[in-house]
């Protein structure tokens, strides 16, 4: 019996501890914790808490956003902002990926452009909106070079850091195997270094909704910068973060869309 009691507790089921520290889904957390601020600023408006000259009812932002949709008003400045989002922002990722990856690449080009990305990089770039207008004057091409130029330093400085990052065991082992200098980078560079590339997506895209506010606030009659500008102007706080909230949304689903090609990308990780 006694034997029978050593060898149970000798198979007895260890639990796993191999997870890695990965993360793991809590569904209705975030939402939880944003519903639960927005019922503080609500009660805290009504109560009188919270000065109404400072902080707007969310109930009267809400209000305001169901005017702008229902008026169409809303498309009015969102489609604009948009396609000066998507126009600016895949000119200036689209030419620092390629650049970011020759710089990880070769050496002539990371001794030749790293000193320049370095020197650009810290400028702050809605500084620089003046100059672009006088180069391309007060219309749609200053906004998209400015989303273009702001979103490209920093998409350059995640790329060749993530090319850089790669495992070089698995470079050598595709060497010694006898793959080809472009096989070794589309098999093993590119997708080693797509996480890092993803991460630093991110970043740009925030970066681009930025500038496209502060371009918007030059120059511009429609978009949600505008918008901003002119509810700002007015002193009307709940057409000013109605504007705020619907730069929010479209940082979230700008960040929702970039977990989901994380998703398809990274399949290999899991």
């Amino acid at each position: 019996m006694a034997d029978l009691a050593r060898h149970g507790a000798a198979t007895r089921p260890v639990p796993f501890r191999g997870g890695g520290f990965a993360p793991s889904a809590r569904r209705g957390v975030g939402l939880a914790v944003f519903v639960a601020l927005i019922l503080l600023a609500e009660w805290g408006t009504r109560s009188g808490w919270i000065s109404p000259l400072t902080l707007p009812r969310p109930s009267d932002v809400l209000a305001t956003l169901v005017d702008l949709w229902t008026s169409g008003r809303l498309w009015e400045h969102l489609v604009p902002s948009l396609s000066r989002l998507a126009v600016g922002a895949v000119i200036g990722v689209g030419l620092g990926v390629a650049t970011g990856v020759m710089i990880g690449l070769f050496s002539y080009v990371r001794a030749g452009l790293v000193p320049l990305v370095a020197a650009l990089f810290p400028v702050p770039k809605i500084a620089l909106l003046p100059l672009f207008v006088i180069w391309f004057g007060i219309d749609e091409s200053s906004k998209y070079a400015l989303i273009a130029f702001g979103t490209f330093t920093p998409t350059v400085v995640a790329t060749y850091g993530a090319v850089d990052n790669v495992d070089r065991g698995l470079i050598r082992m595709g060497q010694s195997f006898g793959l080809s200098w472009w096989s070794i980078v589309r098999k093993i560079v590119l997708p080693g270094a797509m996480p890092g590339i993803l991460s630093g997506l991110r970043i740009s895209l925030a970066i681009a909704i930025i500038l496209l506010v502060a371009a918007e606030m030059l120059g511009a009659q429609h978009g949600i910068g505008a918008y901003i500008l002119q509810a700002g102007s007015l002193y009307d706080l709940e057409k000013l973060f109605a504007g705020v909230t619907i730069l929010s949304l479209l940082g979230v689903l700008i960040s929702f869309a970039v977990g989901q090609a994380e998703r398809v990308l990274l399949r290999w990780r899991r």
